[in-house]
């Protein structure tokens, strides 16, 4: 129990930290809000310590403008919802354990090294490319973006960089170690005149999605 404990705490210390960077879209701040709400009430119920009730945004129920069946109704979503977490979670440990995996690690978080070698496309202007992580199953990025300038000339716009284009996507959890499938989606975006002819120059600077290519392991 202490493990299954520290591992929460790590999550929640992970958490914290993307919250007070202050660098997520609002729409990514209430989602996140809301895991760590769910991970506090999940935690709390292991160590057998009260259940806070709360609402669909994560708030604290006020018992004093809150009708006594409401918070009844709300305490019995709430406790339905976390006995749910909790066979979910001991059916993950044990399908871990039959791949021989650890379930615990020292280590809380993790870091994917990319080194970014030559981009050959037949686009003839300028292109931006923008690559991240995705997790195909859920359908939504997991990470930000990774921009590199490609000039229409097949070099890197910023030419000092050539050959040292390189990133790491840095706070992997061990969430995101579990999860079935991740992606590193390339999406090129082509930049330039409408349409690839003289005498358009008037609307150069255009950014327009051109193409996407990606892998997964």
């Amino acid at each position: 129990q202490f493990r299954h404990v520290q591992q929460l705490t790590y999550s929640l210390i992970e958490w914290r930290s993307q919250i007070l960077s202050g660098t997520l879209p609002k729409d990514e701040l209430a989602e996140l809000k809301k895991k760590v709400t769910a991970k506090i009430d999940y935690g709390n119920r292991i160590l057998g310590l009260d259940l806070v009730v709360r609402d669909d945004n994560g708030n604290i129920l006020d018992p004093d403008e809150t009708s006594t069946i409401s918070l009844f109704k709300a305490h019995e979503t709430a406790s339905r919802r976390i006995d749910e977490r909790i066979q979910e979670e001991k059916s993950l440990q044990q399908s871990l354990d039959l791949r021989g995996q650890p379930i615990f690690n020292s280590t809380h978080t993790y870091s994917l090294y990319v080194n970014f070698k030559n981009f050959v496309c037949n686009i003839g202007e300028d292109a931006e490319l923008l690559m991240s992580l995705y997790d195909p199953d859920l359908s939504k990025f997991i990470s930000e973006n990774y921009l590199v300038r490609w000039g229409s000339n097949g070099m890197p716009k910023e030419i000092e960089k050539l050959n040292n284009l390189q990133a790491v996507f840095t706070d992997l959890s061990s969430s995101d170690l579990i999860r079935p499938r991740i992606s590193l989606v390339c999406q090129i975006v082509r930049v330039g005149h409408m349409e690839l002819k003289d005498g358009k120059k008037h609307t150069c600077g255009l950014r327009r999605p051109f193409g996407v290519a990606g892998g997964h392991w």
